[in-house]
């Protein structure tokens, strides 16, 4: 990525005392609802798992609040898994059909509950939840509501989430700019986040160890629903490069994360080195 340093000073545009930004063309005006909503029916009242779908989405929905001992951030499982799980961009529908799985990062099979504890740790800075436990019950209850239509494959996941970008160069330079125009109203000049937009980077975002923490899922996933009140104005590249300023800025290290796809083949936008490969940062 070209000059993170001077993206890192450019997002400084304009802190002054008390927190105002200056320099900054900014819209200051809050974002409506997504143009676009997508909702997740209820179970109907006659359904024998209807009480544990809906405490899983409650869960999902207020994950610190329901698990504090479980989240060491200020993230919940809905900051990007949109609309209760049912956006197709990093969405659940699906996910339940999916498992046993198995995941070349971890070169093993993974059953759902592993698959959940991955977000956190490795997304919410937290603890693993036992697979025996009410609240994981009721979490893998609503994902299989969500996937009651779909068939089960027992496949690897679905297709590839990062390809339009593929062929695509990221400039977090030019990120930085994009962010400032398109962001920091809600989520803050610092990524620090607020009532509007959760926290993108430092102590209370998710880790290096994260997909989010991938440039290309990064961008799938701004490109698809970000800004909340105008997805898909953004290119491609604009989303590619938002994604990458974001994960150029500091956050949670992920121990372990050396020993991530022992065999080699980490994507190339991994942003740490592995075992098994060298991945490089553009």
């Amino acid at each position: 990525m070209r000059n993170w340093m001077r993206g890192r000073a450019l997002l400084g545009c304009a802190l002054v005392a008390g927190g105002s930004l200056l320099g900054c063309r900014l819209d200051s005006r809050p974002p409506t609802a997504a143009a676009v909503a997508v909702s997740v029916p209820e179970p109907p009242a006659d359904h024998p798992l209807r009480a544990e779908i809906l405490r899983g989405r409650a869960i999902l929905e207020a994950t610190r609040e329901s698990l504090p001992a479980n989240v060491g951030n200020g993230l919940r499982c809905t900051s990007c898994h949109l609309d209760g799980g049912a956006t197709e961009i990093l969405g659940w529908k699906g996910v339940y059909a999916r498992f046993p799985q198995y995941r070349s990062r971890n070169e093993g099979i993974q059953v759902i509950e592993d698959r959940i504890n991955d977000c956190f740790e490795r997304s919410m800075a937290g603890h693993r939840l036992p697979a025996d436990t009410a609240p994981m019950r009721a979490i893998v209850a609503y994902l299989a509501w969500l996937s009651r239509d779909v068939p089960v494959s027992g496949g690897i996941a679905g297709g590839k989430l990062t390809a339009p970008f593929e062929s695509l160069h990221p400039d977090s330079l030019r990120g930085a700019d994009l962010f400032v125009a398109n962001c920091v109203r809600c989520h803050g000049v610092n990524g620090e986040g607020s009532a509007l937009g959760t926290p993108l980077w430092g102590d209370r975002s998710f880790t290096i160890g994260a997909g989010m923490a991938r440039y290309r899922t990064a961008a799938a996933f701004v490109h698809a629903n970000m800004p909340r009140d105008r997805p898909g104005t953004l290119t491609l590249q604009d989303a590619l490069d938002i994604a990458a300023f974001v994960d150029s800025r500091p956050r949670r290290d992920f121990a372990g994360k050396e020993k991530d796809w022992p065999r080699g083949g980490a994507p190339p936008d991994t942003p740490y080195p592995t075992s098994g490969t060298k991945p490089g940062r553009p």
